[in-house]
């Protein structure tokens, strides 16, 4: 009669015992679910992202006008730096992106840059396209994209340039080539007042020397002659 306390309470002990190894069990679960929930709203949001990117809103009619090879004769020489044109191009895109959501800077540096934003959950990032320019033989100019700065986000410059080709409001002689990973700035299709027209006849970043041609249109010599 005497052992059978000994007995239920080593049979109590033993059940408290059992029970340790069931919470710590529930402490790991409850750990693995939270890991496996953070884990999905990671790859959550960079699916977003990416898609977000490639998106395409509406198919993109805007016609490209083929190159046209414009005679004229050279009526002023340009001779310019980088803050000078710099200046132009802050006058003329501040002008023309007025009323716009989504803007964007351009500028020249050793290198031409386009600094622009795009929105992720509902906050903006920042990034830097960065470009190398060539002036082509029929005065238009190239900008090779070079390199992406873009935080910690992994995307390619192809993405971004459809993003700016999506949109950005660009002006109708500027043709961005995702597949290629260039912009062309079209002069040829610039217009001027009584017909004048551009071309580029040098742009080297690094000397700070960057050259274009004003031409009077052939057409106009023929009219006044």
């Amino acid at each position: 009669m005497i052992n059978e306390p000994e007995e239920k309470n080593t049979e109590k002990k033993g059940n408290k015992r059992k029970r340790k190894p069931l919470e710590t069990k529930k402490t790991i679960n409850r750990w693995k679910v939270a890991f496996l929930v953070l884990v999905a709203l990671i790859i959550a949001s960079i699916g977003f992202v990416f898609m977000r990117i490639t998106q395409v809103r509406e198919p993109n009619y805007k016609p490209v006008p083929e190159l046209v090879e414009k005679d004229g004769t050279p009526v002023i020489a340009i001779q310019s730096k980088k803050k000078q044109v710099n200046e132009l191009i802050d006058f003329y895109l501040s002008d023309f992106q007025k009323g716009s959501d989504i803007t964007y800077k351009f500028y020249l540096e050793n290198e031409a840059m386009l600094n622009g934003t795009f929105k992720v959950l509902g906050h903006p990032i920042q990034f830097y396209l960065y470009f190398d320019p060539y002036v082509m033989d029929d005065g238009n100019v190239q900008l090779k994209a070079k390199s992406l700065s873009i935080g910690t986000l992994g995307l390619p410059m192809k993405e971004i340039l459809k993003f700016v080709q999506r949109d950005y409001k660009l002006p109708n002689w500027v043709e961005v080539n995702p597949d290629d990973s260039t912009i062309l700035l079209r002069l040829d299709q610039f217009r001027m007042q009584n017909g004048l027209f551009i071309r580029a006849e040098k742009i080297n970043l690094v000397d700070d020397d960057i050259r274009m041609n004003i031409y009077l249109p052939k057409d106009t010599n023929d009219t006044t002659d």
